[in-house]
């Protein structure tokens, strides 16, 4: 275990950019917390998370995969992926860590997507335990500990330091780079869990239910009446999606430049009319279909075929942005009425 004074933070974070290229939350122009590449002066966020999570920095929201340039009858293939350079994620909560391991089974399975791989590969992801969680968090409700996050390194801050441990060869063999960090006991560590823990135990969605969603309720869930009512009210916008840790839906269109045709990767929304549609038209033709499409994914389909892992991290994004307050929460509690 190491620590350092929180008045020394942003020593800790010159010393790192040193080395790598780190990112961490700040608050941007609008007071909106984001992941931003560090420079000297940057603050680090108070907000318990930021509005996007760090999956932005592994599955960017648009990617210019290839290029193609066509002369006469041949074509040549232009590579122009970004140089695969080492990078720190600093202050990656538990939520968001788990969402890793949803995403690396989606992009590391065969398959895999090189281009997410290489960013994994080339990724250290410093955790950092909340201090001060959000009433529209529940990343309980699916085992998560916020007082104990993953990650490379794992950190825990109190009113005056900053606590550091390594859990992974990577995270022990940078920690041994950093001169700047004094060795401690894990004491005050324990203390800071059992405050945090006290804090989760008393939210309002702490005791969220989820039982009853598996592949053995699939088609009475899937069927159940429930999804007019719910979805009577969903825009359709795709917010829930974007904001989404863990939703991996994308598009791929080219776009000729008329000197090349330039590939790109971009999200796209299972919430869209247009999403998987194909020549013989849309295959979930309404909103409701659509709707019930999304959160099937995130509770029965998803956990159904990877070892009942939900395809959910409880950050609680989706409650803060829903223009209609049509989210996972009011799904689950609603859905629960069918499963009683």
């Amino acid at each position: 275990m190491k620590k350092l004074s929180l008045s020394n933070l942003n020593d800790l974070f010159s010393a790192i950019a040193e080395k790598e290229n780190l990112y961490i939350p700040t608050d941007n122009s609008v007071g909106q917390a984001a992941f931003s590449l560090w420079s000297d002066g940057a603050v680090l966020s108070e907000k318990c998370n930021t509005v996007r999570s760090a999956k932005d920095l592994f599955f960017p929201q648009v990617e210019n995969l290839v290029n193609f340039k066509v002369t006469g009858k041949q074509i040549e293939v232009i590579e122009n992926r970004d140089p695969a350079e080492p990078f720190v994620v600093f202050g990656v909560r538990a939520c968001d860590l788990r969402s890793f391991d949803i995403l690396d089974r989606v992009f590391l399975s065969e398959p895999v997507d090189s281009y997410y791989r290489t960013r994994r590969e080339n990724a250290l992801l410093i955790g950092l335990a909340c201090s001060h969680p959000s009433q529209t968090c529940f990343c309980t409700a699916f085992g998560i500990d916020a007082a104990e996050p993953a990650g490379d390194i794992t950190c825990w801050m109190s009113d005056d330091t900053l606590y550091w441990r390594a859990n992974t060869e990577k995270g022990a063999t940078f920690t041994d780079s950093l001169a700047i960090l004094d060795d401690c006991q894990d004491d005050p560590v324990h203390k800071l869990q059992e405050d945090l823990r006290d804090r989760l135990g008393r939210l309002p969605l702490h005791d969220l239910d989820l039982t009853g969603f598996d592949s053995d309720n699939m088609i009475k869930l899937f069927n159940s009446e429930k999804w007019d009512e719910l979805s009577q009210s969903c825009l359709g916008c795709g917010t829930c999606t974007f904001i989404c840790p863990t939703c991996q839906c994308y598009d791929i269109q080219e776009f000729n430049t008329g000197k090349e045709v330039k590939r790109f990767r971009c999200w796209d929304s299972c919430m869209y009319s247009n999403f998987t549609k194909m020549s013989a038209g849309q295959p979930r033709p309404t909103q409701k279909e659509r709707f019930r499409q999304r959160f099937m994914h995130k509770l029965v389909y998803y956990p159904s075929n990877n070892e009942g892992i939900y395809s959910c991290v409880g950050c609680g994004r989706c409650l803060q942005k829903c223009p209609v307050n049509a989210n996972i929460v009011k799904v689950i509690k609603t859905l629960r009425e069918e499963l009683s």
